[in-house]
């Protein structure tokens, strides 16, 4: 595990990408990227749930289990879906769950609220990544995704969370679409790295959902989110050129299936 409040000292930005399976965890470490989350936004852009609250422990999982398999260098975190942490016992014995399959740390969403959860999860020797700001497990509750620090009173919420969570044991604590400014003010407050997600450019480092950085789930795309790659389109163009090929060569199909059958045929 690298040390990541030492790249925070150095001004060394930290990079972290989403991954759900093999092929493409393994890309990414390949590629030499920090931080691969495998994230509960997997409910999102894999399995067709309309968010992150239908996502269950055992697809977490699953996926962790597949990522694992690829990565080899960066330091693998696994999501905790919603309502495997309600209690500290709860929140320890979950995070274990994830260290068997695979992943070298957890994150859960929540501050101040969630510091007995957070502690439990510390003290048992799991790596943890705090998350708060806009938190997509509580985004029925919050009526969509709300940009965080737009108040004093929520300014000062964000700040006692981030100190809340650096407290109990955090190696870093992802922002999620708070405030630019805010941002920045709770970066410099903390000892631990933040990580931003549609918070500005001021954080220690930056983390995207991958299938939004290549393009690769075209029907939503965050505001914040500028597509390196458009493999939706790539994929649509190779199903494309494979069923005209395969319409447009019938004849040729047949021929093979009658040699293959009839080794003998001289037609």
């Amino acid at each position: 595990m690298k040390d990541f409040r030492e790249m925070k000292r150095r001004g060394e930005k930290i990079t972290a990408l989403t991954a759900y399976d093999y092929p493409t965890a393994r890309l990414l470490d390949e590629s030499g990227i920090d931080i691969i989350l495998v994230g509960d936004s997997v409910g999102m852009v894999v399995l067709g749930y309309r968010d992150t609250t239908d996502v269950t422990l055992d697809e977490m999982l699953h996926h962790t289990r597949a990522a694992a398999r690829g990565v080899k260098q960066a330091l693998l975190v696994a999501d905790m879906p919603i309502h495997t942490y309600n209690t500290p016992a709860q929140a320890a014995e979950t995070a274990r769950k994830f260290v068997d399959a695979g992943a070298q740390a957890v994150k859960l969403e929540g501050g101040v609220n969630r510091i007995t959860q957070i502690e439990a999860i510390t003290q048992a020797g799991i790596p943890f990544m705090a998350h708060i700001g806009m938190l997509p497990q509580s985004v029925r509750e919050q009526g969509g995704y709300r940009i965080k620090g737009r108040t004093q009173s929520e300014v000062e919420s964000l700040l006692a969370d981030a100190r809340g969570v650096e407290d109990a044991g955090a190696f870093s604590v992802v922002l999620e679409i708070v405030v630019a400014d805010v941002a920045k003010q709770i970066t410099n407050a903390l000892g631990i790295p933040t990580i931003g997600i549609g918070s500005g450019e001021h954080c220690d480092g930056q983390i995207l959902v991958t299938h939004d950085l290549i393009g690769l789930f075209p029907w939503f795309t965050p505001k914040f989110v500028s597509p390196e790659a458009r493999v939706a389109e790539e994929i649509r163009r190779a199903a494309r050129a494979f069923i005209d090929r395969t319409r447009g060569t019938a004849g040729w199909n047949d021929e093979c299936r009658i040699k293959s059958e009839c080794p003998n045929d001289k037609r």
